[in-house]
């Protein structure tokens, strides 16, 4: 269960990182011209997604 919590751990961080490039990225033109409060609100929702994702996924039969 350790493992999967820190396999899961990074692949949110990585999910939410690639998030936040893409939609800075595809918004401003400067630092200041950055609407933060939706990059962030873009993180959180690809991180809950992901987990979700990776929840789903787990084989009932490796639950201990």
């Amino acid at each position: 269960m350790k493992k999967w919590l820190k396999s899961v751990g990074i692949k949110t961080i990585k999910t939410m990182a690639e998030t936040a490039i893409a939609v800075i990225g595809t918004n401003a033109v400067g630092i200041t011209d950055v609407d933060w409060i939706g990059v962030g609100s873009a993180m959180l929702i690809s991180g809950i997604v992901t987990i979700l994702f990776n929840i789903k996924s787990i084989d009932e039969s490796e639950v201990v």
